[in-house]
């Protein structure tokens, strides 16, 4: 067998099976997935549920949270909020590391133990977001429906919901260090498949009553999805390599020659996370006009507002384009900084073929980052427009892409192709121990 060569997946299936390390690994992670799951399913005491689901049909911010809790939200259970408000606290504090020079020096310069402050701090903005996301929701949204509607019922609601999340929370860092995968990203790409069997239920449902002509709808959506998946994971995947030239050096005796190298450079460098914002961003202004309805003209502005931001309409299309593109380049300048990139290269001895170094190599290097940045956010724009013009000349492309958008599909695909990535590592470490003890 030759070592250096990625894991078949025979031989991938039976170390899951066979090496102890990686099973209890996979067991561990299955467990507390499940274990979230049937927390979903607890519901919050005091609500007249079938009331509230008629209020809340008509709501499009819910329904895009309800794709991140796995349906927590419209089924009221404990676990609601789910892992949103840790991943909101993830966002805020990479804002505050890039304006707040002492976070940023924690970050870059204190090493592990600074790692873990900015966690500790990011756990302490997700307990104030989730009490800011709790009182919202039990205010503007569950009080109406409530049984008794007092102070109490706020109290005892927010309480639950807050704990809800932070028990999801500790899940989430459990399965990234005893587990397999990101914690985080795990349970949403959970959350997504859990409404995959409702998505099929309601193609296979059209298909079998609707006949011919409804079932060579359904055909060319799941045509549609394959081409957008076999996509994502070509720009997913996608790098820019660019060659390095490392000096010659001399230690004792021996002169090493020069050797080439390359640095790679993701083309979707922010993954998912322009579309997330984008999203967010665009619901806002129909999640207000929920809320201040009857404020008079400040309700009537924003209605307004919603109206001229639903999903199909060109004015949605365009500022959607807009802020991804915007949101791409922003995440990128957090992610990727090229003076740090070339003053590293610099410290190393080693030098781009044709760039001189110093700024001319930070130059070349920002040039081709924000060429690849302006690819990526070409790239997220079609993936979220193609659902839509899906929908607009499909009768049926409103029932079936309900729930599974260009977002959920991102995050599905990154989320499975990093953890099949990671239990190769493991495999791969598995080999490399058989050869110590051979």
């Amino acid at each position: 067998m030759v070592r250096d060569k990625s894991p078949t997946a025979q031989e991938t299936f039976l170390q899951m099976a066979q090496a102890a390390g990686l099973r209890g690994r996979l067991l561990v992670t299955i467990g507390l997935l499940i274990l979230v799951r049937l927390g979903i399913f607890i519901p919050v005491p005091g609500i007249d549920r079938d009331l509230f689901a008629q209020g809340i049909q008509n709501l499009p911010v819910l329904g895009f949270l309800d794709i991140f809790t796995g349906g927590g939200l419209s089924a009221l259970g404990i676990f609601a909020l789910g892992i949103l408000p840790f991943i909101n606290a993830s966002i805020i504090m990479q804002l505050l590391t890039a304006a707040i020079p002492n976070l940023e020096d924690l970050q870059k310069n204190e090493g592990e133990a600074g790692r873990r402050k900015i966690s500790q701090i990011t756990r302490y903005v997700a307990v104030g977001w989730a009490i800011i996301q709790s009182l919202g929701i039990t205010i503007g949204l569950l009080r109406p429906y409530a049984a008794d509607p007092g102070i109490w019922f706020v109290i005892e609601t927010v309480l639950a919901l807050t704990a809800g999340s932070m028990f999801v929370m500790w899940v989430s860092e459990l399965i990234t260090e005893r587990g397999i995968g990101n914690g985080a990203s795990l349970l949403i790409f959970v959350n997504i498949v859990a409404t995959l069997p409702r998505t099929l239920g309601n193609g296979i449902q059209i298909a079998q009553t609707g006949g011919r002509e409804a079932i060579a709808q359904v055909v060319v959506l799941l045509v549609v999805f394959l081409v957008m998946i076999v996509g994502i994971v070509f720009v997913q995947e996608g790098t820019r390599r660019i060659p390095i030239i490392s000096a010659r050096r001399q230690v004792g005796r021996r002169l090493y020659r020069e050797r080439t190298s390359y640095l790679p450079l993701r083309l979707n460098q922010g993954g998912v996370m322009p579309i997330i914002f984008a999203s967010a961003v665009l619901i806002l202004p129909s999640s207000l006009a929920g809320f201040v309805s009857n404020e008079g003209a400040l309700g009537s502005i924003f209605g307004q507002i919603s109206i001229a931001l639903q999903p199909g309409s060109w004015v949605y299309v365009a500022v959607n384009l807009v802020l991804i593109v915007f949101f791409s380049y922003f995440y990128a300048s957090l992610i990727v900084n090229p003076v740090d990139m070339s003053q590293n290269l610099k410290k190393m001895g080693s030098s781009i073929p044709g760039i001189r170094p110093g700024k001319n190599t930070s130059a070349y290097l920002e040039k081709v980052i924000n060429r690849l940045t302006f690819l990526g956010a070409i790239f997220l724009g079609i993936v979220v427009t193609i659902p839509i013009a899906v929908e607009g000349a499909i009768p049926i492309g409103t029932t079936v892409f309900r729930g599974l958008g260009a977002t959920s599909l991102l995050i599905l695909v990154g989320v499975a192709i990093d953890t099949a990535k990671q239990i190769q590592t493991y495999v791969i470490s598995q080999r490399y121990e058989g050869m110590v003890k051979q």
